[in-house]
């Protein structure tokens, strides 16, 4: 019985997976750039700034800050990288219950001699978050986590869009 069961779960797997697969369904892959180097620029030292060059491994080399940009394929220009909060929610005391964090980028991407491959562009990623004074720590640890979730959509994006370059 425990057999006939098992094989009934495989079977209706093997069955899901047909399915997905036919529908046209693909797991994200990682890009294709089609340049082998990069130079961010200005060299920002924010977080979202050092996750963007951790976050290309091997399939481009990002260029040290203060290399020569001659060195590179493309420019990714960072106009500005903005985190905001702002309440959203009060309570009948005038206490906040709920706030919205945000995050802004807005680059453009140029190559070396100034010709222009994507006009400048703005990627935002928000979150809603609850506040309870009760919580305080807590809190600030979930906001912590909110923002890297944040950050960490934008450098997803942000390589999408990428991939979309052509020299």
């Amino acid at each position: 019985m425990k057999r006939r069961v098992a094989l009934w779960q495989v079977g209706q797997a093997a069955l899901a997976s047909l399915l997905v697969e036919g529908c046209g369904f693909k797991l994200r892959g990682s890009q294709d750039f089609a340049f082998s180097s990069l130079a961010i620029e200005p060299s920002p030292g924010g977080p979202l700034a050092i996750e963007l060059r951790r976050s290309f491994g091997a399939a481009v080399k990002v260029l040290a800050s203060g290399a020569p940009l001659t060195q590179a394929q493309v420019v990714l220009d960072i106009l500005h990288e903005r985190r905001e909060k702002t309440v959203v929610a009060v309570n009948s005391s005038g206490q906040v219950r709920e706030f919205q964090l945000r995050i802004r980028l807005k680059f453009r991407v140029r190559t070396p001699p100034g010709q222009e491959l994507m006009a400048d562009a703005e990627i935002v990623q928000q979150r809603d978050i609850s506040f309870s004074e009760s919580a305080v720590l807590a809190k600030e640890a979930e906001e912590a986590l909110l923002y890297r979730d944040m950050q960490t959509d934008i450098v997803r994006q942000l390589h999408r869009r990428l991939a979309t370059v052509q020299l």
